[in-house]
C-alpha cells in the first residue's frame, strides 16, 4: 500500500486512526514522563544531600538519553517504519524507569543514571510521535496534525505530577519502599501501556503507506553533520533549528531548578502544583499554536513563542522567594516552549525537500535535546553559584537573541517581494 494507490477517503481514514494512536500513546508517555521527571531532582538530593549542585543531572541526563536516542531511533524509522522506531523506543523507556526505580530505592546514583538515560528513550518517542503525525497530512495542515499530537500530552502531563504523592505513599505504605521509588515504578506501567498501544494499533504504518523508508542498501542514510548541514543550509533552516534549541533550552533549565528552588524556600508541597501547571502550559493550547502557525505562518509562531519565553523567564527572576509568581511564570514558559517547538518544527519541514524530511528530523530532535540536557546539567551549578534569579535572567538573555533574530529574518522575508518587484 503506496500514497500514490490509495484515494483521498483511504488517506483520511488512515491519517485519522494515526492521529488517535498516537494521541493515546502520548496521554499515557506524558504521564510517566511529567511523574517521574518532577521527582528526579529529589532523588538524586537525597543520595547526595538537599544542598549538592548536581540537582540538575536528573534532567540533564534522561535529556541527553532522548538526544542520543531521538537519532537513533530516527533512523531505524527511516529503514522499517514508524512503529519499530515508536516500540523500541517505549520499551527501552519502560526498562528504563524499572533501573531508575532500583536506583532510588538502593539509592545508587549510577543504577539511577543508567535508567535514567534508558528513560529519557519515551520523550524521544513522544517527540518523533509528531513527525509521524505528518507523514500523512496534507502539506498544510502538517502544523495543525503536530499540533494535536502536543496537545494529547496534556491530559498525562498534567495529571501525572498530580499522582506523584499518592505513587508515594502506596509505595511505602503498601510494599515498604522509599520514598521516591513508587513514581518511578509507575512511570514503568504507563510506559509499557504506551508501548502496546503502539505494537496493536499503529497499523497501517503511517511512513511506509507514505512510501517514505528507504530499503536497506538502497540509499546511504546521511551522517549526523550530513543531516545538519541540510538543515542549516537555509535561513529559515537555521531559524528553525534555533527556535527548538532556545525553546528547549530556557524551558528545561528554568523548569529543572524551580522544584529545587521552591524546596530550598519552603514550597516543596507546591512544586507538583507547579510543574502541573507548567506542563499544561506545555501542551493544552496545542492545537491553537498549530492553527495560528497555518494560518499565520511559522514566522509569526516563532516571534510569539520568543516573546513569551522573554517574559515567563522575566517572571521567573523577579519572583524571589515568592512562589504564587511561580505559578504564571512557569505557565508562560509552557505556552512560550510550545510556541517554539511547534513553529520550528513546521518550519524545519518547510525549509526542506520533502524526501529529507526524515533524514533531518532525529538530527534537528538530537541537537534540541542535547543542548536541553546539557542546559538542564549546568542548571544546578548556576543556581548554586548565582542563585535561581540569575538562571532565570541568563534564559531570558537566549530567549531575546531569538526575538531579535526571528524579528530580522520576518523583516526580510517581508522585503523580498518588494525588492523582486
Amino acid at each position: 500500500m503506496v500514497l500514490e494507490a490509495l484515494s483521498p477517503e483511504d488517506r483520511a481514514a488512515i491519517q485519522k486512526r494515526t492521529l488517535r494512536t498516537l494521541m493515546v500513546g502520548q496521554i499515557i508517555g506524558a504521564a510517566a514522563l511529567a511523574s517521574a521527571v518532577t521527582v528526579g531532582a529529589y532523588v538524586v538530593q537525597d543520595i547526595l544531600g538537599d544542598t549538592t549542585p548536581w540537582g540538575g543531572i536528573a534532567t540533564a541526563t534522561a535529556t541527553m538519553g532522548t538526544a542520543v536516542m531521538a537519532q537513533v531511533l530516527s533512523r531505524i524509522m527511516m529503514r522499517r517504519g514508524r512503529r519499530p522506531g515508536l516500540q523500541l523506543g517505549y520499551a527501552l523507556a519502560t526498562v528504563g524507569a524499572i533501573l531508575a526505580a532500583l536506583g532510588a530505592q538502593h539509592r545508587s546514583l549510577a543504577l539511577f543514571m543508567v535508567g535514567l538515560f534508558l528513560f529519557g528513550n519515551g520523550q524521544a518517542s513522544n517527540l518523533l510521535a509528531r513527525y509521524a503525525a505528518t507523514d500523512l497530512a496534507e502539506p498544510h495542515n502538517r502544523a495543525s496534525s503536530m499540533s494535536r499530537i502536543v496537545f494529547a500530552s496534556t491530559f498525562g502531563a498534567v495529571f501525572g505530577p498530580l499522582l506523584i504523592s499518592p505513587a508515594e505513599i502506596a509505595g511505602q505504605d503498601w510494599f515498604g519502599w522509599a520514598k521516591y521509588t513508587g513514581p518511578w515504578v509507575f512511570s514503568s506501567i504507563a510506559l509499557l501501556g504506551a508501548l502496546l498501544n503502539t505494537t496493536i494499533r499503529l497499523r497501517p504504518d503511517p511512513l511506509v503507506v507514505a512510501d517514505g523508508i528507504s530499503a536497506k542498501g538502497s540509499v546511504k542514510l546521511p551522517s549526523i553533520k550530513e543531516a545538519l548541514t541540510i538543515v542549516v543550509a537555509t535561513q529559515k533552516g537555521r531559524l528553525a533549528l534555533a527556535s527548538m534549541v532556545v525553546s528547549q533550552v530556557t524551558m528545561v533549565a528554568v523548569m529543572a531548578m524551580t522544584p529545587v528552588h521552591m524546596k530550598l524556600h519552603g514550597h516543596e508541597s507546591l512544586s507538583q502544583f507547579v510543574v502541573s501547571l507548567h506542563v499544561a502550559g506545555m501542551y493544552a493550547f496545542s492545537p491553537l499554536v498549530g492553527r495560528f502557525a497555518d494560518k499565520k505562518g511559522t514566522h509569526h509562531a516563532v516571534l510569539a513563542g520568543a516573546s513569551i519565553l522573554v517574559l515567563a523567564t522575566v517572571m521567573s527572576a523577579l519572583s524571589g522567594e515568592a512562589a504564587i509568581i511561580l505559578f504564571p511564570a512557569l505557565w508562560f514558559l509552557g505556552i512560550g516552549w510550545n510556541f517554539g517547538l511547534i513553529g520550528g518544527s513546521a518550519m524545519l519541514l518547510e525549509s526542506v525537500p520533502d524526501d529529507k524530511r526524515v533524514t533531518v528530523q532525529g538530527s534537528a530532535d538530537l541537537m534540541m535535546s542535547f543542548c536541553g540536557g546539557m542546559a538542564g546539567l549546568s542548571s544546578g551549578f548556576i543556581r548554586k553559584a548565582v542563585g535561581y534569579h540569575l538562571l532565570s535572567a541568563s534564559a531570558s538573555l537566549a530567549a531575546g537573541a531569538l526575538l531579535i533574530w526571528a524579528f530580522y529574518a520576518f523583516r526580510r522575508m517581508q522585503m523580498q517581494p518588494s525588492v523582486a518587484g
